[in-house]
């Protein structure tokens, strides 16, 4: 094939096409001319810029179960708040500083507010009582964008399993089986009825495919009897209590149910760690940490005021900057571009076998 040679025109004539010819010229000129400085973009459309917080305030607030609190969060002056789909959540910045997520429990379709629901921890890290004991009615507050880490696909049959406060994201997922007409059902357990939120809100929603389960009067469940109310090839999604979750893993390969989205409302236990050490600063004091504690669980008891949030590795709260030493990066969130640049979560990172990681703190 000679390459140099034009195929012939579309009447078979021995030369190049007149209109090809002229619509080849074109574009040898306009497309290099694209990449010019002032045709790189449109000079009508402004340059993108990162959304800034939200501006909230606590419209109003009650008491929905033992040792829950509900929150409706509005914006300011009235208007209406960024969309979000069942599964997502809220990270909320509180007065003290302290920065903590919380599933949207309402309605997608309500863009007038935000509710969410906090159980009271007094063991926790303190966002929990600061909500229910420092954030009355008009308090107001900043947060990120909702951010969906649990998204519900809609699938033709699904099985949801709440544990405690973990039916906070699963509620709109049950309205959204429901608007859709899927076969779902959702089983709700607890220790006793009164620390189950949203229980006459579940039951309205349809009595039929929901189970509410005690402790005290059903005894615990194992994940078997959890699963036994998957409609066959269903897709589960489960959120709760660590145990629930590692009762309801195991017991997934003889059940049913095809596939499992879960999210924890805790930190994971830490599974295939190491000992290994961590200093703060070049010459500052080492600090061992055990196979089976986290990095940052050491590092707050000797800085009690180092932030975090999610201790799951997504949020990016507790990050510090690695001034030497090899890290075994374990996060969902870093690219391979910051953790060459040091960056490190020590909510789930951890480090072989007597290495020592030396942090900037």
């Amino acid at each position: 094939m000679d390459l140099r040679t034009p195929p012939p025109d579309l009447y078979g004539r021995p030369h190049a096409d007149r209109f090809m010819r002229r619509l080849t010229a074109f574009g040898d000129r306009y497309t290099p001319a694209l990449g010019l400085p002032l045709l790189r973009r449109s000079p009508r459309r402004p340059y993108s810029v990162p959304a800034g917080p939200l501006r909230l305030v606590v419209a109003d607030r009650r008491t929905i179960a033992t040792d829950v609190v509900e929150l409706h969060l509005a914006d300011p002056s009235g208007g209406d708040l960024p969309g979000w789909q069942p599964g997502a959540h809220l990270r909320l910045a509180l007065p003290s500083g302290r920065e903590r997520h919380y599933s949207l429990c309402g309605d997608p379709a309500d863009r007038r507010g935000y509710r969410i629901a906090v159980r009271r921890l007094p063991a926790g890290g303190g966002g929990s009582v600061e909500i229910h004991d420092e954030l009355p009615t008009g308090s107001r507050l900043t947060a990120r964008r909702p951010r969906n880490g649990f998204a519900f696909c809609a699938e033709p049959a699904v099985l949801l399993l709440a544990g405690g406060i973990g039916i906070t994201p699963l509620l709109p997922m049950a309205r959204e089986a429901q608007r859709h007409g899927l076969d779902w059902r959702l089983v709700h357990v607890g220790r006793s009825a009164d620390t189950l939120p949203y229980a006459d809100e579940l039951r309205a929603l349809a009595p039929d495919r929901v189970e509410l389960r005690t402790d005290d009067e059903h005894g615990v469940p194992t994940g078997a009897e959890l699963l036994a109310h998957a409609p066959h090839g269903a897709a589960v999604y489960c959120c709760g209590p660590a145990p629930m979750l590692a009762a309801v893993q195991d017991a997934l390969a003889a059940a049913p149910s095809a596939a499992l989205h879960f999210e924890r409302f805790g930190a994971a236990p830490v599974t295939g760690g190491e000992p290994f050490t961590v200093r703060l600063g070049a010459a500052g004091p080492t600090l061992g940490v055990p196979a089976d504690r986290s990095a940052l669980d050491v590092l707050r008891e000797a800085r009690p005021d180092l932030p975090y949030s999610c201790r799951q590795g997504f949020c990016g709260t507790c990050e510090v900057r690695l001034l030497a030493g090899a890290p075994e990066h374990r996060d969902r969130r870093l690219t391979p571009e910051q953790r060459a640049a040091g960056v490190l979560l020590p909510c789930v990172s951890r480090a072989p076998e007597g290495e020592t990681l030396v942090l900037d703190l």
